[in-house]
């Protein structure tokens, strides 16, 4: 289910001291519902093997994206993490530096910035945008905890942002529900 962007800004976490010059993008409450104490399961979801590839109509959607990337020369290395721009992790306050990173991630493009006990964060770069995942494990008013994802970004240049309001109806619409659907459907087989 989408959220409302305070959903993520009225909270405490530690991604606002380091990612303030990002925008926030989206927020969505994933289908995971846990203990106070899950969200290191639910990360190690995300990386661990038997995550399915999107397929159907995200698989195509996302096989188009890279076509595109190849075409304009978005995912060049040059365009990415440690070229175009620094990463995050280099912002990050000494305790947080020494902690947890989170998984490496299965998706080549993303790799873990840190990770806490109820925050975990993801960066990628190409071309387009500097975008961050961060995923909250928050209290509801249900008594149980479930996951936040908002993903924020700092878009390059009028491309960066005539990409995001081009592919923000597609995300939202088809990207964003069925990845819903399939952490859901991933969560309940942890």
């Amino acid at each position: 289910m989408r959220l409302a962007s305070s959903q993520y800004t009225s909270r405490p976490w530690r991604l606002h001291e380091i990612a303030a010059d990002f925008e926030v993008e989206d927020v969505w409450q994933l289908p995971t519902p846990g203990g106070p104490d899950d969200l290191d399961r639910l990360v190690r979801g995300f990386a661990g093997s038997g995550a399915p590839a999107p397929s159907g109509l995200v698989g195509l959607l996302m096989a188009a994206r890279r076509t595109l990337g190849a075409w304009f020369g978005w995912d060049a290395p040059e365009k990415g993490l440690g070229t175009r721009v620094r990463s995050v992790r280099e912002r990050l306050p000494d305790d947080l530096a020494a902690g947890p990173r989170g998984p490496q991630l299965p998706v080549p493009a993303f790799r873990s910035v840190f990770q806490t006990h109820d925050e975990w964060v993801a960066e990628t770069a190409n071309g387009t945008v500097h975008a961050l995942v961060h995923v909250g494990w928050v209290r509801c008013d249900d008594g149980v905890h479930r996951a936040q994802a908002t993903v924020l970004v700092r878009p390059n240049g009028r491309t960066g942002r005539l990409y995001m309001a081009f592919i923000t109806p597609f995300r939202r619409a088809i990207v964003y529900p069925r990845m819903l659907r399939a952490i859901g459907r991933r969560w309940q087989s942890l």
